[in-house]
């Protein structure tokens, strides 16, 4: 099944994101490599593909699990959380209607 994860960052936790960045990418490869993401990428802080300085509010990520437990355990391994980016992870489950 499909899971969405809301993702809420800590105010002024762009440097940490910069810093964890690559570890939170190395994780969505296993899941893109694996055929399991459906899509992911952060919130822009302000109205512009590229926030600069603004930052970002948060990410929203959707991708396939067996079950919400697993999903939730792979939410609260994210390095972003770990970082002190992420305030809060919310994980929903997800039925693509469109396209």
């Amino acid at each position: 099944m499909l899971y969405a994860f809301i993702c809420e960052d800590t105010p002024n936790s762009l440097e940490l994101r910069k810093q964890t960045r690559d570890a939170h990418l190395a994780r969505l490869k296993v899941l893109n490599d694996q055929g399991r993401l459906l899509l992911a990428g952060p919130n822009p802080a302000i109205d512009n593909e590229d926030p600069g300085e603004a930052g970002f509010t948060g990410s929203l990520l959707i991708a396939e699990f067996p079950s919400l437990e697993n999903a939730q355990h792979w939410a609260d391994d994210e390095p972003y959380l770990a970082a002190g980016v992420y305030a809060s992870v919310t994980v929903k489950p997800f039925k693509k209607v469109l396209p």
